[in-house]
């Protein structure tokens, strides 16, 4: 493990073995399936990446645009030279995915939250429990400071989804707020962009502006994405590049935190009315499911454990999958050092 601090500025440049158009739907589908977590809150977008295997190639993908050679031939409109110095088609694609899930699926998935909130996070706690396994193959050798930083992001996880929802105002500004420090947690595995939208009081009113095509609230949110991506990004790829297994356990045991939030058997305790008269949890306690209902067997208990598993076969299918398909697809990328 490097010692320095101060790693040199790289840039990339155009990749040498090109992806084929069948590579890039296979992004767009994985894309896909980050949006469609992100939706939800407790489950994280970056937590689907890591599964799909492109997680560090997002990561360092997104950090490439700040390097300082790519903004100075953007600033100077040499679009053809900037566009050669990053991994703009496989971001193109993965976007595209994500924005799909978003404007598809997202009145689909605030019907099941409201009507079948229990089959809907037993299968999500199903994906998050195989992919704590599945990401934990990636970690050659386990050691006493590994073990160390997944308790500490375990316990940190853990009482970040255990914080109360505010209420908080609709101004430009903290619009803006609210997108960086959603992308931020949307890159993070086991931190949910949804469930910090949550905190902020702010999910089910962007969530409608999704639903509504309120291009306005929509614009501020984006910006606020747009420079809280860039940042953590920037952060993550410096930290896979010094210290990869510190940060693979840390990012794990965000995982196993999460699932406090996502177990799908909760009492609601406290709430509060949202401004559209909405009841929003405040304070629940995860309980144990009832086998029986009115002296009959209770059959959501079993249909919930069958999701649970089937999400967890998924998980290991796609890893699989993932594992055989994406060595020969992800692009040589050179690294030349920054002028």
């Amino acid at each position: 493990m490097e010692s320095s601090l101060t790693p040199p500025e790289t840039i990339t440049t155009e990749p040498t073995s090109q992806r084929k158009l069948g590579d890039y739907a296979g992004l767009m589908a994985r894309g896909f399936v980050m949006g469609s977590a992100d939706v939800v809150p407790g489950v994280s977008g970056g937590t689907m990446a890591f599964i799909l295997g492109i997680y560090e190639e997002l990561i360092q993908s997104i950090s490439d645009l700040t390097n300082r050679d790519f903004l100075e031939a953007l600033l100077k409109l040499r679009v053809k030279q900037a566009m050669d110095m990053i991994n703009w088609r496989f971001l193109l694609a993965v976007a595209v995915g994500i924005m799909l899930a978003i404007f598809t699926l997202a009145q689909a998935l605030e019907w099941l939250l409201e009507n079948q909130p229990v089959l809907l996070w037993s299968f999500f706690f199903g994906l998050i429990l195989a992919s704590v396994f599945v990401v934990a193959r990636r970690i050659e050798q386990w050691q006493p400071t590994t073990i160390g930083a997944m308790i500490l992001g375990a316990i940190i996880s853990y009482l970040l989804v255990g914080l109360i929802p505010a209420q908080t105002p609709n101004a430009w500004w903290f619009l803006i707020l609210c997108g960086a420090l959603a992308i931020t947690a949307m890159v993070l595995p086991g931190v949910s962009g949804a469930f910090i939208l949550v905190l902020l009081g702010k999910y089910q009113y962007i969530l409608g502006a999704v639903n509504d095509r309120d291009v306005l609230t929509l614009a501020l949110v984006s910006i606020g994405a747009g420079i809280g991506i860039v940042s953590i990004a920037r952060a993550m790829s410096w930290l896979f590049k010094k210290y990869h297994d510190l940060t693979i356990a840390l990012l794990i045991g965000l995982m196993i935190g999460s699932l406090r939030k996502i177990w799908p058997w909760k009492q609601v305790e406290t709430f509060i009315v949202g401004s559209h008269g909405e009841q929003i949890p405040t304070i629940e306690r995860n309980i144990l499911p009832s086998l029986t209902v009115n002296g009959s067997f209770n059959s959501e208990v079993l249909i919930a454990a069958g999701l649970a598993i089937l999400a967890i076969v998924a998980v290991l299918l796609i890893e699989r999958f993932s594992s055989h398909a994406e060595p020969k697809n992800v692009p040589e990328v050179a690294e030349v050092p920054a002028k």
